[in-house]
């Protein structure tokens, strides 16, 4: 078994039911990139986030975003040591390798912003010194649905460095019954094995960066993400960013996969929950039921795929 297919057997030991959420969350994380998990309270967010710490050995913070969290609790801050006279630097929870940023549509946006240089530069900048993060280093934050109480929106700024966004839903009769038995003890709770470390998910990364893309793949993710610029429906399509991610992530379904190179189904698979946060719709397209997905979906269907010729 490929070390991918066992690290998504691991973390469904933790998280039942629900492996495509996990593959997808491999991708991310195989591809340099963060990930937003939206849904309801208790399905399972912050759960599936700690899973993937244990599995992959990494260095784990987790911060509760509230109205109150200011943004040296997660980029840290200097402070004066008496015994010195020198300004020292205090890291905050951002200095790990991968941060779990619970709820984080319930912080301030000054607070939500302080995330901002990590999620982009693997550095943050305090008191004008700039400090550079672990590697890897890597967000999974995880907010309530827009309109729950005491939440507000991310900016776009903030939205558009998440590589992913995913919704993670109910779980079905089965593995619902499953998290029961386990919390009274019936269930059969397997110990999570840690299978890799920091320095392996480097190496895993680096090869995935070699996954061959043919030019006509380029050309693919190309059309799919400027279509979003000028569809009827769509006030304010997806950047060059969302074409670099969508590039990335499609490496990394490759690579999960086994292949050395990229194929359209690669790029179909995650292009909905790449693309879909960054889009902004008009306000008629709202006003007629209108969602990002059902935009994307009729954008798919009619891109043309590449033909591939493979040896």
């Amino acid at each position: 078994m490929e070390i991918s297919d066992l690290i998504v057997a691991e973390v469904g030991k933790s998280f039942v039911g629900n492996d495509t959420a996990i593959r997808k969350i491999l991708f991310t994380l195989l591809a340099g990139g963060h990930v937003l998990l939206e849904d309801l309270p208790g399905v399972g967010k912050t759960t599936l986030a700690m899973a993937f710490s244990k599995v992959l050995k990494l260095s784990c913070h987790r911060i509760q975003f509230t109205p109150d969290i200011m943004p040296a609790d997660v980029t840290g801050f200097t402070m004066l040591r008496q015994d010195t006279q020198a300004m020292e630097y205090r890291a905050g929870a951002v200095m790990c390798n991968l941060l779990l940023a619970d709820e984080i549509n319930r912080a301030s946006t000054r607070t939500q912003s302080a995330l901002l240089e990590a999620m982009e530069e693997n550095a943050v900048t305090v008191d004008g010194v700039t400090h550079a993060l672990p590697q890897p280093f890597m967000v999974i934050a995880t907010q309530n649905p827009s309109g729950s109480s005491g939440t507000q929106l991310l900016p776009e700024s903030q939205t558009d460095r998440f590589m992913m966004r995913l919704s993670l839903g109910y779980p079905d009769e089965k593995a619902e019954l499953e998290m029961l038995l386990r919390k009274h003890g019936e269930g059969e709770a397997e110990p999570v094995v840690r299978l890799t470390s920091a320095a392996g998910l480097l190496e895993m990364r680096r090869q995935v960066s070699e996954i061959y893309v043919a030019k006509a793949i380029y050309r693919y993710i190309l059309r799919l993400v400027r279509a979003t610029r000028s569809h009827e429906s769509v006030a304010q399509g997806a950047s060059p960013r969302g074409s670099v991610a969508l590039m990335a992530l499609s490496q990394a379904s490759a690579y999960v996969a086994g292949r050395d190179f990229v194929i359209p189904e690669d790029v179909q698979g995650i292009y909905t929950d790449c693309i879909a946060h960054r889009l902004i719709l008009k306000a008629q397209a709202k006003h007629d039921g209108v969602s990002p997905e059902s935009v994307l979906t009729d954008i798919l269907d009619s891109t043309e795929a590449p033909h591939l010729r493979l040896k």
